[in-house]
C-alpha cells in the first residue's frame, strides 16, 4: 500500500473498461453498488478501439467501393470509380474516438470511478493501479469481476515484426498494403481478406484446414468461398504455414500445400490472424487464489463465478467464446448475481449469435448440419437463396441463402446459418425463436414486410414446415 496513492473501498471492483467490463459496470451501479473500474489501455476495449467499430468501418467503405466497382453500369455510375483508403482510416478512427468519448460519459452518468493505469491484485478483496508515475490507488473490494481480454496467438515459426503483424498493425495503418498475405480463415482474417480486395490489394489467404471458416456450416464456408474469388481473393486450404518474417521491402511467407509441396510467397504484408489466448499475465491473479483451466483460461461457472466465490471472470479470459456480445451478456449476468437481482445462468454458447461481417455477410447460430445430426438423428433442414428474395434483387446482392436446422419432435429451431447481405441482422428473430421454443407451426404465421430480406426468414420457415411458397 502506497501512502500517496488514493485510498478507495467499493462494492465491486472491475478490471477491463472493453464491452463486458464496462457493462458489468454499468449493471452493477444501476443496481446500487459502489463501483471502480480500471482499465490500462483501451477504455471500450479493443472492440471500440481497433477491433469491432472501426473494423467495420472499413468494412462498410470496402462494401460500398466493391458496389460501386461491381455494379457501377446497372446503377448508372461512371466506370473507374475509387475509393480512398486513408479516407476510409481517418472515419475509422473518427467513429472510434466518438464511442470511446460515449463509455467515459456512461461511466461518469452511473457514478463509476475510473482509474487508467495496470490494475494489480494483492490479495482476493484487494487491487493496487499504477501509472509510469508510480501507484494512484489502492481499491479493497467486495467482489471483483475480471474482464482482462485477449491476446492474439502465433504460429511457430511466425516472427512478428513491422511488415508481419497481427490485426491491430492493419487496423491503424493509413494505407492498404498493395499485396496481403493472410494466415488464418477464421471471422477476422476473412473480414481483412474482404477489405483489402475491395480496395484493390492482391490477397492471398492461407488456411490449415481444408475450408475456409472451418467452424461454420459447411454450405456456409462453399457459399462464401465462391464470394471470395468472385471479389480475387485467393484461398489455399490444407495451407500448413512453415515460417514468415519481414524482409527489406517486405515479407515473405512459405508453406506446406496438402499435397506436400513447399510453396513461397513475397509479399507487402502479412496479417496473422489464427486466433486468441486469454489475456493472464501482468495482473497479479495469483493473489486471488483464483483457478486457471489447463487450456490457459479462468475457470468459470454457468454464473462467471471463478473458484473464488467472491470474484467473477468474464469476456474473453474465460475462453468461452471471444465475441464482444458474448462479453456483453456476460456482464450483465455476472453483475446482477452480484447484485442478487437475478439468478439467471449462461446456457450453451454455441446458441449465441454469431457473426462475420466479410462480403456478403455470414451468421449463424446453434448447431451445423453435421453437429445437428450427430446429436439428434434425424431433423429437418431447409434453405431458401437470397435469389428468389425481391429485396436482395432491389439491393443488387442476390448472393447467398437462409438455412435452417429444426428438430423434427419438438419442431423447434437448433441452427441458423446464413450467408447475404446484412445477414446478422435477421439473427435475434431466430435466436429469441429458439431460445423460447417457438414451433416451426408459429413462426410460419409471423409475417413479415414485404419486400425485405427477412422474408427470406419466413420462406424457410415454410420450407421446415414442408412447404416453401416462393421457390
Amino acid at each position: 500500500m502506497s501512502e500517496s496513492a488514493e485510498q478507495l473501498a467499493v462494492n465491486v471492483l472491475v478490471l477491463g473498461a472493453g464491452p463486458g467490463g464496462y457493462v458489468a459496470a454499468i449493471r452493477a451501479a444501476q443496481l446500487g453498488q459502489t463501483v471502480a473500474i480500471v482499465e490500462r489501455e483501451y477504455w471500450g476495449g479493443v472492440c471500440l478501439n481497433v477491433g469491432c467499430i472501426p473494423t467495420k468501418v472499413l468494412l462498410r467503405h470496402a462494401e460500398v467501393a466493391a458496389l460501386v466497382s461491381r455494379h457501377a453500369k446497372a446503377f448508372g455510375l461512371p466506370d473507374g470509380v475509387t475509393a480512398d483508403f486513408r479516407a476510409a482510416h481517418e472515419r475509422s478512427r473518427s467513429v472510434a474516438e466518438g464511442r470511446i468519448k460515449g463509455v467515459h460519459y456512461l461511466m461518469k452518468k452511473n457514478g463509476i470511478r475510473q482509474f487508467a493505469g495496470t490494475g494489480t491484485f494483492t490479495s482476493d478483496t484487494s487491487l493496487t493501479v499504477t501509472t509510469a508515475d508510480g501507484p494512484i490507488a489502492d481499491i479493497t473490494f467486495d467482489h471483483a469481476i475480471i474482464a482482462t481480454g485477449s491476446e492474439i496467438r502465433n504460429l511457430p515459426g511466425v516472427d512478428l515484426g513491422a511488415r508481419v503483424t497481427g490485426y491491430i498493425e492493419v487496423v491503424l495503418s493509413e494505407t492498404m498494403p498493395d499485396s496481403l498475405v493472410v494466415i488464418g480463415a477464421g471471422p477476422i482474417g476473412i473480414e481483412f481478406a474482404c477489405v483489402a480486395a475491395s480496395f484493390g490489394s492482391n490477397v492471398t489467404v492461407l488456411e490449415y484446414q481444408d475450408r475456409i471458416l472451418p467452424a461454420e456450416d459447411v454450405d456456409v464456408s462453399a457459399e462464401l468461398a465462391k464470394a471470395l474469388k468472385k471479389l480475387g481473393v485467393t484461398v489455399v486450404t490444407g495451407a500448413r504455414v512453415v515460417s514468415a518474417s519481414d524482409t527489406e521491402s517486405g515479407a515473405h511467407v512459405t508453406y506446406d500445400t496438402a499435397a506436400g509441396e513447399t510453396t513461397e510467397i513475397d509479399t507487402d504484408h502479412v496479417l496473422v490472424a489464427v486466433g486468441f489466448s486469454p489475456r493472464l499475465e501482468g495482473y497479479g491473479l495469483d493473489a486471488t487464489g483464483v483457478a486457471v483451466t489447463d487450456s490457459g483460461a479462468i475457470d468459470v461457472d454457468a454464473q462467471l463465478r471463478t473458484s473464488v466465490p467472491h470474484i467473477f471472470a468474464i469476456g474473453d479470459v474465460t475462453g468461452k467464446l471471444a465475441l464482444a456480445h458474448v462479453a456483453e451478456a456476460q456482464g450483465i449476468v455476472a453483475a446482477e448475481v452480484i447484485g442478487a437481482a437475478s439468478t439467471r445462468v449462461m446456457g450453451d454458447y454455441r446458441d449465441m449469435p454469431r457473426a462475420v461481417y466479410s462480403s456478403p455477410q455470414v451468421a449463424s447460430f446453434g448447431l451445423t448440419e453435421a453437429q445437428a445430426r450427430e446429436e439428434l438423428g434425424d431433423v429437418l433442414v431447409a434453405s431458401f437463396p437470397f435469389v428468389a428474395n425481391g429485396k436482395a434483387h432491389a439491393v443488387g446482392e442476390t448472393a447467398g441463402f437462409v438455412k435452417l436446422i429444426a428438430n423434427p419432435t419438438t419442431r423447434t429451431l437448433v441452427g441458423g446459418h446464413l450467408v447475404g447481405p446484412d445477414v446478422s441482422e435477421l439473427l435475434p428473430e431466430l435466436t429469441l425463436a429458439a431460445g423460447t421454443g417457438t414451433t416451426i407451426d408459429d413462426l410460419i404465421h409471423n409475417v413479415h414486410a414485404h419486400p425485405t430480406l427477412s422474408e427470406s426468414l419466413q420462406e424457410a420457415f415454410h420450407g421446415l414446415a414442408g412447404h416453401v411458397i416462393n421457390f
